[in-house]
């Protein structure tokens, strides 16, 4: 039976996403009711800029104070789409404190203090959810917390910047350099006109400290995320990378130790094989690949941004916490149980293929071998090109640490026949 009363929903901006939930949830009002067991209704839109004519919202719910509006008393659901740490954090503690849940899309926020909100959502007896904080529209979140709870996750390894996908699909498919891919995502509207954010990792970061966190039961900050931005992928890394029969990708990875006893998590471009599932990847879209005992190999694939994706995956959210409200229950909240110690990147032990240009003489390449070998780095393949006293070195190694990686290329750096680090690509997926 349909209880009558409807579930009052507040909503902290009204852009690109917020205005696509507003829409929704008055497009779908049947069905969402049908769905929850009440109707929902629309109590208040808090905005920055009120003079906006935003079709479909009645002008009376608009308002430029998200204080007073968090605070009323009589809302069921507060929904945070203004992104940002303040003054999102203060609003979604002040709803709890009042007696609302929340729904989220803040990544950097949830990153950085998602601990605190989680306290402050069990304090006071309210549900925090976010789907939409990673990979849009991708159901990833729920699946790991809930579908997944009673397995263990070994590894989370995903593309979840739709904008350095683009660029780097489009780099590795029509041999683009980086600015030129760069201005046409920028173009197409799938760069910001600042895309710092995107390219330099940031982005991919906040959102693999939360899937580390979550995956493996322990608290992952922002600050524990290793991060390396992709601005210095060339078209000569692709060619190198096809050589081998990879491609190369901007990777989210979150790992759990061979010991089980610590995690790690970063972000950096990567080499990956074209027969890992990832590899195909193209475009903006988004995918994340979950290794765990049970399930095995999982992944998930969608657009992993824009405002309809992602509204959908705030409007499942929503309809999870008004089923909560209505049952007087509250949903699954933070398990940091494991508390399980992050790992630094000197740690990680990866593959690493590495372009060197050396001097074109006899001599250079057993100079280059004893140096790896002297940091315990094994050499899986070695590659020689030479012309007019100059030659390129690519060398393919075997998992190595990156202490010990950094290390070698220090040791490389000082021989005289060495006459630059072209590049250092990581290798994943294999």
């Amino acid at each position: 039976m349909m209880r009558t009363r409807p579930l009052k929903v507040a909503l902290l901006g009204c852009g690109v996403v917020g205005s696509e939930v507003a829409r929704i949830m008055t497009t779908h009002a049947d069905d969402l009711a049908a769905r929850i067991g009440a109707p929902v209704e629309l109590a208040g839109v808090a905005v920055r800029r009120p003079d906006r004519v935003r079709e479909g919202i009645a002008p009376e719910l608009i308002t430029t104070d998200a204080t007073a509006l968090v605070k009323r008393g009589d809302l069921d659901v507060v929904v945070e789409v203004i992104g940002g740490i303040e003054p999102a954090r203060s609003l979604i503690s002040t709803a709890f404190a009042h007696g609302a849940s929340v729904v989220s899309a803040n990544k950097a926020l949830l990153a950085q203090d998602g601990a605190a909100l989680h306290a402050a959502a069990e304090e006071h007896g309210k549900d925090l959810y976010y789907e939409a904080a990673v990979a849009g529209a991708i159901p990833l979140i729920r699946p790991l917390r809930e579908s997944l709870a009673g397995d263990k996750v070994n590894r989370v390894l995903g593309i979840v910047n739709g904008t350095t996908n683009f660029i780097l699909d489009k780099m590795d498919t029509t041999g683009a350099g980086y600015q030129e891919a760069l201005d046409e995502a920028t173009a197409l509207g799938y760069a910001e006109a600042d895309p710092t954010a995107d390219v330099e990792g940031f982005d991919a970061a906040a959102k693999a400290a939360i899937l580390a966190g979550i995956a493996f039961h322990t608290r992952v900050r922002l600050d524990d995320v290793y991060r390396e931005g992709m601005t210095e992928v060339t078209a000569a890394d692709f060619a190198s990378a096809k050589e081998m029969g990879c491609t190369i990708k901007l990777l989210a990875i979150c790992e759990r130790a061979a010991d089980g006893n610590s995690v790690t998590a970063r972000v950096h471009p990567a080499m990956i094989p074209l027969t890992h599932p990832l590899a195909s990847v193209r475009g903006a879209y988004n995918a994340v690949f979950v290794e765990s005992d049970a399930a095995g190999q999982l992944m998930f694939y969608g657009p992993g941004a824009g405002g309809a994706p992602t509204a959908s995956a705030v409007l499942g959210d929503l309809v999870a916490v008004c089923r909560n409200r209505l049952n007087g229950a509250t949903g699954p909240g933070e398990s940091a149980y494991a508390a399980l110690p992050v790992s630094p990147m000197g740690e990680v032990v990866t593959r690493y293929h590495i372009s060197l240009d050396v001097a074109d003489k006899p001599g250079v390449l057993a100079q280059v071998a004893t140096v790896f070998a002297e940091h315990g780095v094994s050499i899986d393949t070695v590659r020689q090109q030479g012309k007019d006293g100059e030659a390129s070195l690519v060398v393919v190694t075997h998992r190595a640490s990156d202490a010990a990686l950094v290390g070698t290329v220090e040791a490389l750096r000082n021989l005289d026949t060495v006459r630059g680090v072209a590049s250092i690509m990581r290798v994943e997926g294999e």
